[in-house]
């Protein structure tokens, strides 16, 4: 499973962002994104704060970017981190947005779940910790892995387009 590089301070995280020519960074050192509660409440609506911070699942079948066949990325709706691209993406079958692999293993954090009964491994923006989804061992190839996301924790740029603040490395400094 992909875990994150954390740096030597918890006030700091290593990703990769988006460069100048819109291909991904080498991993660079970015300050963790921290709110508050209200912050975030602020910022999102009450569905994305719900999933993202709040650590739910949006029924199946139902999330925005569940058919979104669109070039693009997927970036964190908090903190505007890149985390999966569209050439990833596949049709599980099971009613949310799947990919076989982030755009990188930086991105992306994952630790164990063990509520409701189940265990399972959750993902994580890296940068600002927000709740993404699950991974599962019964992807496709290359990885064999399935990211599992929540439509409301993304926000999907299409290729070509400006990325959301905070993806691009010229934001990060």
């Amino acid at each position: 499973m992909a875990h994150a590089q954390e740096s030597s301070s918890d006030q700091t995280v290593k990703v990769r962002l988006i460069g100048p020519n819109g291909s991904l960074t080498e991993p660079m050192v970015v300050p963790r994104i921290q709110k508050t509660a209200a912050e975030w409440r602020k910022q999102l609506t009450p569905e994305q704060y719900e999933i993202a911070r709040g650590q739910g699942t949006e029924p199946a079948f139902c999330g925005t970017l569940l058919d979104n066949h669109r070039e693009g990325i997927y970036h964190c709706v908090c903190c505007g981190l890149p985390l999966f691209a569209s050439d990833a993406k596949f049709n599980s079958g099971t009613g949310w947005p799947s990919f076989f692999q982030p755009v990188a293993k930086e991105n992306v954090l994952c630790r164990d779940d063990n509520s409701f009964g189940m265990h399972r491994t959750e993902i994580l923006c890296a940068r600002c910790g927000a709740h993404l989804g699950h991974v599962f061992d019964d992807g496709p190839p290359p990885t064999g892995l399935r990211f599992c996301l929540n439509s409301a924790a993304l926000t999907f740029i299409d290729k070509g387009k400006e990325v959301p603040e905070g993806a691009h490395s010229a934001q990060a400094k």
